[in-house]
């Protein structure tokens, strides 16, 4: 390190990267975009199994040496596109329930937003929660923002169960696996039947809160917790 760089870091001011860098960083982060799209495009046609690096490039009209430079491989792709679509449901549940009164109702709310992220981007939430690639599963980084989701919804649980809205067992890792049976089974069952319908006029989808509820009912407080 340059002694200049240092005293810009004693100072509390990081040194100036060259412009050249930065342009070259944004134009790298643009293409790795345009790729993770042009993919997601190719999945809502061919499937989520049919991705293919070839179509990609050829799509991008690009050779595929060039989309080797960023994807080595197509595993290499659907990590990222793991990582990118895990770490947009736990933003999207983050949000929601920052925005609602914490515990219950917070997590009303961010479960919610996760469900309606899922029908917007349905290809990339088939990756998440099915297993539709033969073979593929997300590596540990592409992977650590679904543990920090589950473990936001234990938060909520905990928080709920603290203001005598549920029994604390519902944050035990049985309630935490009985609440996504139930979320995942509103989800499947919408996608699997009426993929094109909105949150609000899905014949499952609209039946979430009723779903949670009914997972509130199997934790109620037990006598002298109230």
């Amino acid at each position: 390190m340059m002694k200049d760089d240092e005293a810009a870091i004693t100072a509390g001011l990081a040194p100036a990267r060259p412009a050249g860098l930065d342009r070259r960083r944004r134009r790298r982060e643009e293409t790795i975009n345009e790729i993770l799209g042009t993919a997601v495009q190719v999945m809502t046609e061919e499937g989520v199994a049919g991705l293919s690096l070839s179509e990609v490039a050829r799509r991008m009209g690009i050779q595929p040496p060039s989309l080797y430079k960023y994807f080595p491989s197509k595993v290499a792709l659907y990590d990222a596109l793991f990582l990118r679509g895990a770490q947009e449901t736990l933003d999207a549940f983050s949000a929601a329930a920052a925005e609602a009164e914490p515990g219950w109702n917070a997590l009303v709310a961010g479960t919610e937003a996760v469900i309606r992220l899922g029908l917007d981007h349905q290809v990339v939430a088939e990756l998440l929660n099915w297993r539709p690639v033969p073979g593929f599963e997300p590596s540990p980084q592409a992977f650590a923002p679904s543990v920090e989701f589950v473990h936001k919804i234990a938060q909520q649980l905990e928080i709920a169960a603290a203001r005598g809205e549920l029994d604390p067992a519902a944050a035990s890792e049985e309630g935490l696996a009985l609440l996504s049976v139930l979320i995942a089974g509103v989800f499947s069952q919408q996608l699997a039947n009426e993929p094109h319908a909105t949150f609000q006029q899905g014949r499952y989808t609209r039946l979430t809160s009723r779903v949670l509820e009914l997972f509130r009912s199997a934790y109620p407080l037990k006598e002298g917790e109230q």
